[in-house]
Parts: structure tokens; C-alpha cells; sequence
């Protein structure tokens, strides 16, 4: 399917020929007929992609200070790798489209194929010709509404939050500043409501438009212009002044802040729709005691996972207008005739002019204020029930461009369990070469495994498949695999891979590896392994089950050069040692999935297993006992774990520190010999024979490159994995036992 990118790096700007995402529970396929350019948000997205990366850094300080944070933390070279990573991605834009749904997944029965709906998100209604949609961010489009005017629903509800934030009353003075998309939905929806309203814009057309949709009047940013407006505004209110004032401007002049603040009357409300320079002027606000507020997108649910992705409504009696119920208000308005938004729609151009058309926004060349892309549509079968391109089991792998020969890839079926070949222990790959498949390909698999895997020389990246379009195109430029696709089952059901990568997130993992052990594949799991001891034994009863143990997790720490080194000159004493990790992990974003404990396990859960098992790598032992303690406050953790041989360590595992402190700390000590492991940058042994420090000029090692080398050689040679299924699952074990002990206030005895 097409859709359209931008590198983020290099400001390019193209539409793709990507794999259709597949339908998962909880929304439905939508296939798109028109999607709505945000002249104002989608624009900026553009320009700052332009920028250079002095440029970039002076829009975006939050993520500046990201930066520096990662670089206190794993060092200027390991950050600048990560940060080239993210930027050198082709990225989506769009978020407003109307489209037919093709595909109900479960959980999303309200809808039917055929059925006509709006749809709203930055990752759901993207430029693309088919789209996966949530439940929450989709709504049916009343009779009567055409799908070219419906694709204006998302950015309409931005409008209808403002509006709704300004708690305007009926014979109100309004005045919108700015009259772009946004502004222009604001003024008609405040007409509508009974709203007197004037306006200010840069440009005259835009006056005009507004004029004709019911503002008194509207001028420019002027003196003239601006004593035209409040001339009318106080003939308009006997000399009271405006009662809201909408910031729906852009840019980084403070004008529209100081303007607002001269022409609104004491007490009123300025709502912030745009993004605007707010340097607000002291004086002037605090003497009209005015009541500055900001309008969030489409309404309450927006960014609250719960509401959008898992379909958890508010209770209308709580929350009458959410994102949801803007979207359908605004599609009745239009179905009753309240609303119009045709003289809104400035140009119709198909989707493979994207380019150009953005170019031609960006220039100035292309006038106006509202312009939808307009995609081919496929002939409908009409004894299916969705398009047979658009199953989800059809979601084919794409070929990669330049591949040599040009050989396109095998079809996979989607029932190819009567296809596996199962590799047991003692099977090679027959062509010399390891065969990789990767299910997911986010930040760390792209930056920490990937790179390593693309220069192997054993090593052949066949299929890649995520969950995003653009995530399997980014993984497929950048490394090279064969094929991609958004389909897991293509990876696992393909005969000609040897081995597959799960780098999907937790609640995932342990169901991809019993998947991926019976289709016979050998399987490297990112950390945890499981979630659960139910897990676990899934695992070991299809271990036991298929005579395939050839599993790895990616435990990498005990394969960093500096722990290998430091532990070599630590000796090996036949005595029990004493160990101290502290793990300055930090607070994490609210946004982030880690924290959606019910369904990804707790933080620690989830990250803990890397700390127990660099600890049994240095002891050699399994932990036989665990007992864990928080603090107070429940952000910081402590773990005490005993070995099989005796010997003790206690894990600090902190998230209240200082996100410039280094991360990672190790303290050995045992038969008159003391070692330190500082962040995987500097290792040091005390012992008789004096001190001895070593440390990596080279910058941070944690040893993805010799973890994923060693797992590549023990597939190729057949020989075994480079951890022990019996050592994977007692730190998995241990893992789970620190919430079990959490919750007993005891240890638990493995």
C-alpha cells in the first residue's frame, strides 16, 4: 500500500510502497478515501524536518535535555549512535481521515465491514491507504455526510475542544486570532453556537472566509486593522471587550499573546488551541486578572492509553465530551446542516502528488486552508466480506528494493504449521549461513542488536515483521533483510529461517517463543523470558514437548567485554563473595508502556532479570533464594539474593535519583580481593598484587555485539546455547519471586 513518510534527518519527504497493517482486536481496518492535510501542525512537522541539527535541537529542548541526560548515563558515543538512529527514520504524517472499514477486529463489533467512519490519531490516521484504527478513535458517518467533508472530523474536534474549553455563552464576543484550519472551524462553531465572533489573520482571504461563515468582521494584525476589530468589539459589548480570545496562530511571535490581552474584557478566558509563543506580558494579564487556559488536541481520553488504545470509556456523567463523542458531535453538526466546512476545501490531489503538494504548502505556491489527499480504491468483492488484499493473513512481505537479482520473496502461508522444519541440537543450517527473522524492530532492537547482526558475516537477515508499517521499511533500509512484513506468522512459518529474534514487548514474549520452538526455529528473546511461572512451564512442557531447547535470552551484560575481563582478573577462588549491584534506573515517562503493570508486569519485571543474571554469570551458581523490600515511597527496591555456593548479593534497584548518575554499579568482594564494574566503562581489582584498573576508550560496552555473535555461532555450528536453558529459567524464576516477596513480606525459597 502507499503511504506517506518523512526522514526526520534529512527533511525528505516521499510516499512509500509499504505492507498493509493487520487487524488486531480492539479496532478495525479502515480502508481510506480522503485524508485531511493539517496545514498548521503537519506544515511545522515538515519545516523543523528541514532544520539542521542545531536547528532541530532549538525546536525540540524536551528531547535536547533527553539527550544530555543519555549521555551522563552511556556516554556520548553510544547516545549520538541512538540519536542518528531515531532521527534517520522515515517517520508518518496526517491524523484526520474518513475511509470504509475492510476488517471488525474482536472487541470492535459495534462496527461492520462497509461501513463508512471518521477516524482521528498521529498513529492511527495516517496518509496511508489502509489504516488500523481503535475503537475510541473512530466513529460511523451520519447519512448525508460526504466522505470528503467527514475527513475533516479529527481537526474539527480540535476546534470543538477549544471552543469547549472556553466555556462561551450564548451572545458572547468571541475573537479568534489566527484564522488558518483551526481558526476557521473555531469561528463556525461559535457562529453556531450563538457566538458573536471577529477574527484576525495575516492574510485577507482568510478574513474573507471567515466573513462569509458568519464573523462581524476580521482584519489584519495591523495597527489599522487591530483598532478596526476592537472598534468593533466594544461598540459590539458597550465597551466590555471580548469575553474569550482563541490563540489558534502559530509561530514564534509573541503578537497574538499581547494582542489578545488588549482586546479581552477583565475576567475573560484565553484558550490556547495553536502553538504560539506564550511570553505572557505581566502587567496587562494580571491587571485584567485574565484566565489563560490550553485546549489538549481532541478532548479528554487523548494520550490516556486506557481510553484510546484499550477502548476504556468514560462515564458520560463524569466526562460528557470526550475525543470519541467531538468526533461524532461534529460529524452531526455537519449531517443536521449546522456546519459547514465545503468552502473549507481549498484542493483534492491523489496521494502520489504528496510530495509536491507539501513543497508547494511550504513555498507558499498552493493557496488556501484545507487540503485532502484522495487514495485509488480496489474493487469490492461483493460475495467477501473484506477484500482479499486486505486480510490480515495476506498481509504479504514486500520485497527489497535493490536485493540482488531482483528475486522477489516467497508467499507465506498463513497455515504453514504442516510446513516447519524443526532444527534440534544437533542441526546447522544447511547454506553455511544463519537465517534471521525479527518479530519487532522498535529503538533497541534498531540500535543495540541490529547493527551488529547487518555486519556478521554468518549471519542473513531474511523477514522482518512490526506491528507499524514504517518500522518494518526503516528496519528493511537500514539493514538490508530480504523481505518485510507486518505479519508475525510470515516469520515464524517460514521453513527457510533458521532462527528468529522476539523483540516485541513483555506480554508477548513467552507466547512468540513457544510458537517459534514448535515451528522448530531456534529463538533469542529479549528480556523476561515469561511473566508469570505459568509461563515458564509453557515454555518447558514445549521444550519437552518438541525435543527444541534452543533458546536465548538477551542477558547481555555478562557477556560486556569489561565484566568478562574484570571477572577473569578477579580470580576464581572456590569461596563464597559478597556482592553489591545498584541500579540507577531512573523515572521513567508517563507515556511510557513499561508502566502498564496488568499487562506488561511491573518495571522491575520486566528489567530485572539483566541484574540477576550478571550476578549468577560472576558467581557461577543459580540464586536459591530471594527477598525483596521497597522504601516508603515504592520507588526504590531492594533485593537480596542468595546463592547455591553461599554467596550473597543485594540488588538496589532505584528510581528516585538523578538521571545524570551513572546507571550501573557492581562490588565484588571475597578472599582478600575487591573489584568495582562502574557503568561498564571502567573495571577495577584490589587485591595483594596492588590495584588495577582498566577502562573502555571506546565508549560503553554492554555486549549486545558479542551476545548476539556467540547466539549466531551456537545456531550455525549446531553447538549449545550460549546460556543454559536451566540458568534462563532459575533468573527468570527469581525474577517473578521478587514480587512474590514483595506481596509475603518473606523470602522465597526457589
Amino acid at each position: 500500500m502507499k503511504q506517506v513518510a518523512q526522514n526526520y534527518k534529512s527533511g525528505e519527504l516521499v510516499v512509500l510502497d509499504v505492507p498493509a497493517p493487520a487487524c488486531k482486536p480492539g479496532g478495525v481496518l479502515v480502508r481510506t478515501l480522503f485524508s485531511l492535510i493539517s496545514t498548521g501542525t503537519e506544515l511545522m512537522k515538515v519545516s523543523e524536518a528541514r532544520l539542521s541539527l542545531l536547528g532541530k535541537a532549538r525546536a525540540r529542548p524536551d528531547q535536547v535535555k533527553k539527550v544530555l541526560d543519555s549521555v551522563a548515563q552511556q556516554g556520548p558515543v553510544a547516545t549520538y549512535k541512538k540519536a542518528i538512529n531515531t532521527l534517520d527514520s522515515y517517520t508518518p504524517l496526517g491524523y484526520s481521515l474518513c475511509g470504509v472499514v475492510v476488517e471488525v477486529g474482536r472487541g470492535a463489533e459495534e462496527f461492520a465491514v462497509g461501513d463508512l467512519v471518521a477516524a482521528a490519531g498521529n498513529e492511527f490516521a495516517l496518509h496511508a491507504e489502509v489504516n488500523w484504527v481503535p475503537t475510541n478513535l473512530c466513529v460511523p458517518v451520519p447519512e448525508g455526510v460526504v466522505a470528503e467533508h467527514a475527513a475533516f472530523a479529527t481537526v474539527g474536534a480540535v476546534a470543538m475542544q477549544g471552543v469547549r474549553r472556553a466555556e462561551a455563552q450564548l451572545g458572547e464576543m468571541a475573537c479568534v486570532i489566527g484564522l488558518g484550519l483551526i481558526g476557521q472551524l473555531v469561528v463556525r462553531l461559535l457562529v453556531a453556537s450563538g457566538v458573536r465572533v471577529v477574527g484576525i489573520d495575516t492574510v485577507p482571504q482568510r478574513c474573507r472566509m471567515a466573513e462569509a461563515a458568519g464573523a462581524m468582521a476580521c482584519a489584519g494584525p495591523d495597527a489599522e486593522g487591530t483598532a478596526y476589530v476592537e472598534q468593533v468589539i466594544q461598540a459590539a459589548t458597550g465597551g466590555l471587550g471580548a469575553d474569550q480570545v482563541f490563540l489558534s496562530a502559530g509561530g514564534d511571535d509573541n503578537g497574538p499573546v499581547e494582542l489578545a490581552a488588549r482586546l479581552a474584557r477583565d475576567r475573560a478566558r484565553v484558550v490556547d488551541i495553536g502553538k504560539t509563543k506564550l511570553d505572557l506580558p505581566w502587567n496587562a494579564y494580571y491587571e485584567k486578572e485574565l484566565d489563560v487556559r490550553f485546549s489538549r488536541s481532541y478532548g479528554p481520553g487523548r494520550y490516556d492509553d486506557r481510553y484510546e488504545l484499550d477502548g476504556v470509556d468514560y462515564p458520560a456523567g463524569y466526562v460528557r465530551w470526550t475525543e470519541r463523542r467531538n468526533l461524532q458531535c461534529f460529524l452531526d453538526l455537519l449531517s443536521e446542516g449546522s456546519l459547514d466546512v465545503a468552502s473549507l476545501v481549498s484542493g483534492v490531489r491523489p496521494i502520489d502528488e504528496a510530495a509536491t503538494v507539501y513543497g508547494e504548502l511550504r513555498d507558499g505556491t498552493l493557496k488556501g486552508v484545507g487540503f485532502l489527499f484522495e487514495y485509488p480504491q480496489a474493487e469490492l468483492d461483493p460475495d467477501a466480506d473484506a477484500p482479499p488484499e486486505l486480510l490480515s493473513q495476506t498481509m504479504r512481505p514486500t520485497p527489497r528494493t535493490g536485493t540482488p537479482g531482483g528475486a522477489p520473496s516467497a508467499t507465506i502461508r498463513s497455515n504453514a504449521l504442516a510446513d516447519r522444519s524443526r532444527h534440534t541440537a544437533s542441526t546447522r543450517p544447511s547454506a553455511g549461513t544463519v537465517r534471521l527473522g525479527f518479530i519487532g524492530a522498535g529503538s533497541y532492537a534498531t540500535s543495540m542488536l541490529l547493527p551488529h547482526l547487518a555486519k556478521h558475516p554468518s549471519a542473513t537477515l531474511t523477514t522482518v515483521a512490526t506491528t507499524r508499517s514504517l518500522s518494518a521499511v526503516n528496519a528493511q533500509r537500514k539493514f538490508g533483510f530480504e523481505t518485510m512484513s507486518t505479519d508475525a506468522s510470515s516469520v515464524l512459518a517460514d521453513p527457510s529461517i533458521d532462527a528468529v529474534f522476539v523483540v516485541t514487548r513483555h506480554h508477548s514474549h513467552a507466547d512468540f517463543v513457544c510458537r517459534a520452538l514448535e515451528h522448530g526455529k531456534a529463538v533469542f528473546v529479549e528480556k523476561p523470558l515469561a511473566l508469570s511461572h505459568e509461563e515458564v512451564d509453557r515454555v518447558l512442557e514445549v521444550v519437552a514437548r518438541t525435543g527444541n531447547d534452543r533458546v536465548m535470552v538477551g542477558f547481555n551484560r555478562r557477556f560486556a567485554p569489561l565484566f568478562t575481563d574484570l571477572r577473569r582478573r578477579f580470580g576464581a577462588s572456590g569461596q563464597p563473595v559478597s556482592a553489591r549491584y545498584l541500579v540507577n534506573a531512573g523515572r521513567l515517562d508517563a507515556s511510557s508502556w513499561y508502566l502498564k503493570e496488568d499487562l506488561e508486569g511491573s518495571r522491575f519485571l520486566g528489567e530485572g532479570g539483566h541484574f540477576i543474571d550478571t550476578l549468577s554469570a560472576w558467581v557461577g551458581h543459580p540464586p536459591v533464594e530471594v527477598l525483596a523490600r521497597q522504601t516508603g515511597n515504592g520507588l526504590d527496591l531492594h533485593v537480596m539474593l542468595r546463592f547455591a555456593d553461599g554467596s550473597l548479593a543485594t540488588l538496589t534497584y532505584a528510581t528516585d535519583g538523578d538521571a545524570r548518575f551513572p546507571k550501573e554499579t557492581l562490588d565484588v568482594s571475597g578472599a582478600g580481593t575487591n573489584a568495582r564494574l562502574d557503568n561498564f566503562t571502567r573495571g577495577t581489582v584490589w587485591s595483594r598484587a596492588g590495584k588495577d584498573a582498566k577502562r573502555s576508550y571506546a565508549g560503553q560496552d554492554k555486549g549486545q555485539r558479542a551476545e548476539v555473535g556467540a547466539f549466531v555461532d551456537a545456531v550455525l555450528h549446531g553447538g549449545p546455547m550460549p546460556i543454559s536453558l536451566d540458568s534462563l529459567v532459575s533468573t527468570t524464576r527469581a525474577t517473578i519471586a521478587v514480587g512474590e516477596s514483595l506481596v509475603s513480606g518473606g523470602p522465597v525459597v526457589l
